[in-house]
């Protein structure tokens, strides 16, 4: 059978820039989408959609037979599963088969060795690749892990075996915290995974994460496409990648290589794989895992190797040998990605949901987007919390990061919180910008609270309520002296004052704006502090003004109660002074806990009259595939009950509510 038209089984990014090859090759894409996703951009890129089913993932993107009989109906000859969802699942793969439909990706054999973390490190230490010191045994009861990770010794990391991405992952410093990290990371891989099993290894730390990117066709051809550096990880899951590896040498990347192909062909893999491993100071490298599908990341060994890694995939699920050799594989270049992620830094990086009311992407020859997102999209709680990823190509690394850094100064996305500025702030820092970073990088150097209300500038504000001034009076923003007198009530002898009132970082301005001849020339009073202000250029979404001595440039779109604003390196919200009020809501304060996060509530731990000490966890609240737990901020008794396993909660929804012991006296 040769391939002719392909239905993606992904969303968003993933299958945007599986949709991009289909077509370069002529083919015919067939996206699927959810309720949720009905008004997606993936949907509308593709040439076909068909709808799957509910938003949950279990009824729709992880549903096999639904996806089968999107399939069939459809007339696709074959299934591309992207990455993440049914991507690493051996029961979606046969399924396949049984349909008579190609699967893009390995065999079931494949996918079931590598994707159980266990075996598939039992396999390598047969095959003799280096691997982490650890457990991997079937007893999967706490006396079992106990008296293993005794054996291993402190730290060390409790691991999903059937998933990765960080999920069901947790690092544990003593035995004291082993029982609860165990339930929680048995609960998170059961729910992402749908497989409790755990692995346990050593933490090593000071250490870097390198995967080798390779690929396999089904005539005994196995070849690597050089390494990946994906170090720079916060909780586990990868916020920066870059090809090559900056602390790579010739001879290292011929021996990481290799053992790459020998973890390959000792499953005998065909398609595209990545195998992950640790690497310390000393060049010494650790088996970590195998992915058996494209990884997010693949778009730097892309862009320094001239390869389009899908077009590949079709190309041997076509039955086709590979088209290079070894040898014929070049690096040239250096290329560094940064994953945006719809998440709230200054909020323990809570997912973000919400509407994009604007979105821009970094232009430029050597600036990459993947990205799954356009002006007015909805982010739900339902998926993955990662919106695009920027990806900058340099002749080196220094010239690669310095694209990056300012092709993530001209990204905006207004409307919801995104972790735009923590990753200029990463990439700026001086043990990135020198290469050296480990695993450890993030936690060692970034407080979980990123950003202070104090380290906004002035000149932005004043900027910012120029915006807001422009907008309330209707000014023609493209033409901005075009505005009627009768509108603005100004005359020709008496300036035109008019006063805001807003909050921006929790700090209270009240702002004098006053018009001088024209509408080009103002003098804005914040907070009593004068400032000169020379309009440059307005546009709708869109202002760059000279305030005193300084050029600032703002992207921002406006909603009936605030006024989102994106500049460089700093993005806020100026919350209108007549909305203040319903916007004041903070979560869990006091007795009452309250959902800082769209998302489902899995478990109760607490019901109407127990009693509850402060810092005691009385919920889990799950979004975008992550757990967070909610804490007692009381010592007291629970009153009240609102929410019940399961259900979806809304943004600060009203949980339960404790009655502090100093009430009940």
């Amino acid at each position: 059978m040769t391939i002719k038209k392909i239905l993606i089984a992904n969303r968003g990014e993933i299958a945007c820039r599986i949709i991009r090859t289909v077509r370069s090759l002529g083919l015919i894409s067939v996206a699927v989408y959810s309720d949720a996703d009905k008004n997606a951009l993936h949907v509308t890129d593709a040439d076909h959609a068909v709808h799957i089913g509910p938003s949950e993932v279990a009824q729709s993107y992880l549903d096999i037979d639904r996806i089968i009989r999107a399939s069939l109906e459809s007339g696709t000859d074959a299934i591309h599963p992207g990455y993440g969802f049914l991507s690493e699942n051996a029961d979606f793969a046969r399924a396949c088969e049984s349909a008579g439909i190609i699967f893009i990706g390995p065999s079931a054999d494949a996918i079931n060795l590598m994707g159980d973390k266990a075996r598939a490190k039992q396999l390598m230490i047969k095959a003799e690749v280096p691997c982490v010191p650890g457990y991997q045994g079937e007893k999967q009861d706490d006396i079992s892990f106990k008296e293993n990770a005794k054996k291993i010794g402190f730290p060390l990391l409790i691991k999903a075996a059937a998933g990765g991405g960080g999920r069901g992952m947790r690092l544990v410093k003593d035995i004291e915290q082993l029982s609860a990290a165990i339930k929680l990371a048995r609960s998170e891989a059961q729910s992402a995974f749908g497989s409790d099993s755990l692995i346990l290894e050593k933490a090593i730390t000071s250490s870097r994460h390198v995967e080798v990117q390779v690929f396999a066709d089904a005539f005994g051809n196995a070849i690597h496409l050089g390494e990946r550096d994906c170090s720079a990880q916060r909780r586990y899951q990868k916020v920066i990648e870059e090809a090559p590896c900056p602390a790579m040498t010739h001879d290292l990347r011929e021996k990481m290589g290799n053992a790459a192909v020998i973890a390959a062909k000792a499953v005998n893999y065909v398609g595209a794989g990545t195998v992950e491993f640790l690497l310390d100071n000393e060049d010494n490298f650790y088996f970590l895992e195998m992915n058996t599908r494209l990884q997010v990341e693949h778009p730097v060994t892309e862009e320094i190797t001239g390869l389009d890694l899908v077009a590949l995939q079709i190309a041997v699920a076509n039955n086709k040998p590979l088209p290079l050799t070894q040898k014929d594989v070049q690096i040239e270049g250096h290329a560094i990605e940064a994953r945006l992620y719809a998440e709230d830094p200054k909020n323990d990086f809570l997912p973000a949901t919400g509407k994009v009311l604007f979105w821009k992407t970094p232009d430029g020859a050597n600036i990459r987007v993947d990205t799954g997102i356009d002006t007015g999209a909805e982010i739900s709680p339902y998926y993955d919390p990662m919106i695009a990823k920027i990806v900058a190509i340099g002749s080196n690394r220094a010239e690669a990061l310095q694209r990056l850094i300012s092709g993530l100064n001209d990204t905006a996305i207004c409307g919801i919180k995104t972790n735009r500025e923590f990753l200029i702030s990463l990439l700026e820092h001086k043990i990135f910008d020198a290469g050296e970073t480990t695993t450890s990088f993030i936690s060692e150097n970034f407080s979980e609270v990123v950003g202070d209300a104090e380290d906004l500038a002035k000149e932005k504000i004043v900027a910012a309520s120029l915006i807001e001034f422009l907008i309330r009076h209707r000014v023609n923003r493209k033409q901005a002296i075009a505005v009627s007198n009768d509108l603005l009530g100004w005359t020709s002898t008496i300036s035109l004052s008019s006063f805001i009132d807003f909050q921006v970082a929790g700090k209270a301005y009240s702002c004098e704006i006053i018009v001088r001849n024209t509408l080009t020339h103002f003098e804005v009073k914040l907070n009593g502090e004068a400032f000169e202000i020379e309009l440059l250029h307005s546009s709708d979404h869109e202002l760059k003004a000279k305030v005193g001595k300084d050029t600032v440039q703002l992207f921002y779109a406006d909603s009936l109660s605030s006024l989102f604003v994106s500049g460089k390196k700093q993005s806020f919200e100026l919350i209108k002074c007549d909305t203040l009020s319903s916007s004041n809501k903070t979560a869990n304060t006091g007795g009452s806990v309250i959902a800082p996060m769209h998302g489902k509530l899995v478990t109760l731990f607490v019901a109407i009259g127990d009693r509850v000490e402060k810092g005691d966890r009385v919920a889990i609240l799950e979004a975008m595939k992550m757990q967070h737990e909610l804490i007692a901020e009381v010592n007291g008794i629970v009153k009240s009950v609102f929410g019940e396993p399961n259900a979806q909660i809304a943004l600060n929804d009203l949980i339960l509510e404790i009655q502090p012991e100093k009430e009940q006296e």
